[in-house]
């Protein structure tokens, strides 16, 4: 038995096996757990060796780039070389020759000789073609001219010309004569009927041949079925002027005009009554026989304004339009349309005569009255209005232009009471007064230089449907609105009648001095804030800008009795107290500004007030002053960061390092989540040449304040500037990981990339922070260095209106607009920094807070940061 068994055995071939041995049974929980050890035990190992796996792999990369290297690579160098090459370098560049060998380069053309027709006579009269010849017939197989009998073989080959040509069998000379006479029917046409000579333009030639293919984009079975369906429709029901009319249209689509014209005549025949039916006659017409046409069109159709109006149309002469006009008017003298197209034609005074007439004839058109009104003078045009009220009494647009009429001749107290009346006659006469119908006629009058009619009609309808509770939203929506639409006197008007009824509303003073501030006068503001602080004199940020509006102005002393009255308002103020100092800091009145901050830190004690005090001394140079302030601010106030922070910088400008070391770790033992006190520790062992320990500091920032931009962004930015770059894009990676929507980050990361990664590199980043500045300001800078100038502006503009904080972006678009934008575009840019008063931004900030730029204004610091900026991207 096991002799049979091991010879069984090798009769059969094991190729291993290729399943589970198991795989018939069933596979319950306990194979599960195993196969899921199995597989954890794979994972582990296959994780142990992953580390050396992948540095082999990376390496045998590594190593076959440099062996072979790609095409882009080897030429990387020379493209970066590309920049320095000059136009006249450029333009001397020799042009490449044609390496092609001689008959590449002149190719013989394939010669083709037309065969003559009397070939293909020849083998039609030979009949069949032979490619072999029958061993069996030799020579004596050839015919005897005398006989037409076959010889033996049986090969029957007719006699030249004894047999004639089977039906079906091509005739060559009837094709050639029927080509002479299609050719001579083709010159006929194109003949010239008086003297018989051919006048064919060879280059114009093809051009009519193209003109008379027709122009539809049809099948022209289905112009057959269309044809056939419009005849059917004419025949079945003749007097239908639309069967008339498509049948036409089709006809002119297809090019055959005349066809065309033929049917329409034939249909105004039928249909002498259809208005479509003669227009549609003679539009089609030629000039003169359109004439006829319409002509013949009035006799029918004597009532037809359309006709009157086409007729006038076919007139070139004014007169000859005039007359015209006149005609139809005495045959339909209700048409409105009329009226106001033959008024156009004529001169004022003619003009006004007819429009007299007019408005007899058409008493209920507001539009002829109007008109009327305003040819005529100002007690005549009072009557036409007064008469227009009397015939239509539910218009409102005669009331307004009443009120814009007594405007017009200064008598702007009766604006008031007519637009008043117009709303209590509208409302008898039973008229819902639209609200948003009349503030858009309001808007209106404001272009038109109406302002008191405007204001009138504003305070009218203001407050017409509108719950008590949702007026103010309301209002300040309305005004919102006309300031985008251009109105200012109506928003101006809606802010009036919301402060007579808010007068305690601090909200609603501030969004109007806010308005007055960017659409109104200097004195405009400071009339509305003296009212406003009247009203609500605990708003500090009222007599603020009543106090800033002042110095601005250059009036110093009343911006000091401002704050002096404010004071009084709001006792211990501190933003009160700041406003102050700073007024008497920038006039140089630094004893007054030390006398008030010291008056500040015993009457009104804020870690902000010693700040400032702190500040002020540093910047006037009393090194000594100010490291006291700061000592004795820090005992009663030692979690205020910006305070550590000052102390560090003020010992690092003494150039006590040591000191400086102990002042940011003190102020990170009591503020750890401070960054910037975190970063200005990090670039001090940094500047000192201490990088690990800047690095460290950097790691444990991360550890306390995880998910954090600023501190990843200086530790990819500390590594790049050490050298490491392979370093700072792997921390680069782990950060947009950890903050994946971090746009500063996104913004680094584009630039971190070669140049032809950064657009792939840019794109990524708008997906994930589509709408954030220093993202949009990286594709900016992106395009700036590809010299896509048009497109860099572009992203420029769209940078600094969604941040016009952002002070960075207002220095690289000044910066740009230097080197590519003419003047003009520079002092836009300018204007509109200075406008937007941007605070924040990494280069900003560190040279508006420098303590040598305190007293620069922001456009002398945005020329400084533009100056620091260099085109390193």
């Amino acid at each position: 038995f096991f002799l049979y068994f091991c010879g069984s055995v090798t009769c059969c071939h094991f190729n291993g096996y290729a399943g589970s041995l198991f795989s018939s049974g069933p596979y319950e929980k306990d194979d599960e757990e195993a196969d899921a050890i199995y597989a954890a035990l794979d994972k582990r190992m296959d994780e142990r060796r992953k580390e050396r796996r992948e540095l082999r792999e990376k390496e045998e990369i590594e190593k076959y780039r440099m062996e072979r290297p790609k095409i882009q690579q080897q030429f990387s160098d020379l493209k970066r070389k590309l920049a320095e090459v000059t136009e006249d370098e450029w333009l001397s560049i020799p042009e490449v020759g044609d390496a092609r060998n001689k008959r590449q380069r002149n190719p013989r053309h394939e010669k083709l000789t037309p065969v003559p027709d009397s070939f293909f006579a020849k083998h039609l009269q030979t009949g069949e073609n032979h490619t072999s010849v029958d061993p069996l017939q030799g020579v004596s197989n050839i015919p005897s001219p005398l006989t037409s009998t076959p010889f033996p073989g049986g090969l029957n080959t007719p006699y030249p010309g004894g047999m004639t040509p089977e039906a079906g069998e091509l005739d060559m000379r009837k094709i050639g004569q029927a080509r002479n006479t299609l050719m001579d029917m083709r010159l006929s046409q194109v003949s010239d009927s008086v003297s018989g000579q051919t006048v064919v333009d060879p280059k114009g030639y093809l051009t009519d041949l193209n003109s008379m293919i027709p122009t539809h984009g049809g099948d022209i079975s289905d112009i057959k079925k269309a044809r056939l369906l419009l005849k059917s429709v004419r025949e079945t029901n003749p007097h239908h002027p639309p069967a008339w009319i498509a049948s036409a249209r089709l006809e002119e689509v297809t090019g055959k005009l005349q066809v065309a014209r033929n049917l329409i005549m034939k249909g105004t025949e039928m249909c002498p009554k259809s208005e479509d039916v003669w227009l549609e006659a003679a539009r089609l017409q030629p000039g003169d026989t359109a004439k006829a046409v319409v002509a013949q069109a009035v006799r029918h159709l004597p009532q037809s304004v359309r006709i009157y109006i086409r007729a006038a149309e076919l007139e070139t002469d004014i007169r000859a339009k005039k007359r015209v006009l006149r005609k139809a008017l005495e045959n339909v003298s209700k048409s409105v349309r009329l009226w106001k197209i033959a008024v156009e034609l004529e001169e004022p005074e003619d003009a006004r005569i007819m429009l007299s007439r007019a408005v007899e004839c058409c008493p209920t058109s507001v539009e002829l009255w109007l008109a009327l009104a305003r040819l005529e003078t100002y007690e005549n045009a009072r009557r036409v209005l007064n008469k227009a009220r009397e015939n239509i009494p539910t218009d409102r647009h005669i009331w307004i232009t009443a009120a814009k009429l007594e405007e017009a001749n200064g008598n702007t107290q009766m604006v008031e009471k007519i637009i008043d009346r117009a709303i209590t006659s509208l409302r008898a006469n039973g008229v819902e007064i639209n609200r948003e119908q009349w503030i858009q006629d309001a808007e209106e009058c404001d272009k038109a230089g109406s302002v008191a009619t405007c204001q009138a009609v504003i305070r009218a309808v203001i407050g017409i449907g509108i719950e008590e509770e949702d007026c103010k939203h309301t209002w300040m929506e309305d005004a919102d609105s006309c300031v985008a639409h251009g109105a200012l006197e109506c928003a101006r008007a809606i802010y009036a009648h919301a402060l007579q009824v808010f007068p305690s509303k601090k909200s609603v003073w501030l969004r109007a001095a806010y308005f007055e501030k960017n659409h109104g006068t200097r004195e405009s503001l400071e009339a509305l804030l003296q009212r406003a602080v009247a009203h609500c004199p605990k708003a500090e940020v009222l007599w603020l800008m009543g106090a800033k509006s002042k110095w601005l102005a250059g009036d110093v002393p009343a911006a000091r009795s401002i704050l002096a009255l404010a004071f009084q308002a709001n006792p211990n103020s501190e933003e009160i107290w700041l406003a102050a100092v700073k007024l008497e800091s920038e006039n140089n009145e630094y004893e007054r500004a030390r006398r008030l901050l010291a008056k500040a830190r015993s009457s009104a004690p804020t870690a902000r007030v010693f700040m400032k005090s702190v500040r002020l001394e540093w910047v006037l140079g009393n090194i000594d002053a100010a490291h006291e302030l700061c000592t004795e601010a820090l005992k009663h106030y030692e979690d205020f960061p910006k305070l550590w922070m000052m102390r560090g910088q003020i010992e690092e400008q003494s150039e006590n390092i040591d000191k400086a070391r102990e002042a940011y770790n003190q102020g990170l033992k009591k503020c750890p989540h401070s960054m910037s006190l975190w970063l200005l520790l990090s670039r001090l062992e940094e500047r000192v040449g201490q990088l690990t320990r800047a690095r460290a500091i950097l790691e444990k920032a991360r550890l306390k304040n995880p998910q954090t931009p600023e501190i990843w962004l200086e530790s990819v930015r500390l590594e790049y500037r050490a050298g490491l770059k392979n370093i700072s894009n792997t921390l680069m990676a782990k950060a947009l990981q950890e903050c994946p929507n971090s746009g500063i980050l996104w913004a680094e990361a584009v630039f971190l990339e070669a140049r032809p990664q950064r657009k792939t590199k840019s794109v990524d980043a708008l997906k994930k922070c589509e709408h954030d500045p220093h993202v949009l300001l990286a594709v900016a800078k992106l395009f700036w260095s590809e010299r896509k100038i048009t497109k860099a502006r572009e992203w420029f503009l769209r940078t600094v209106k969604i941040e016009p904080d952002l002070g960075d972006a207002w220095a690289f678009f000044y910066k740009f607009e230097l080197q590519h934008g003419t003047e003009e575009q520079q002092q836009e840019v300018k204007k509109r920094c200075e406008n937007a008063e941007p605070r924040h931004g990494e280069l900003w900030c560190a040279e508006s807070k420098h303590v040598l730029n305190w007293q620069k204004n922001i456009g002398e610091i945005l020329v400084l940061v533009a100056s620091k900026i260099k085109n390193t991207f």
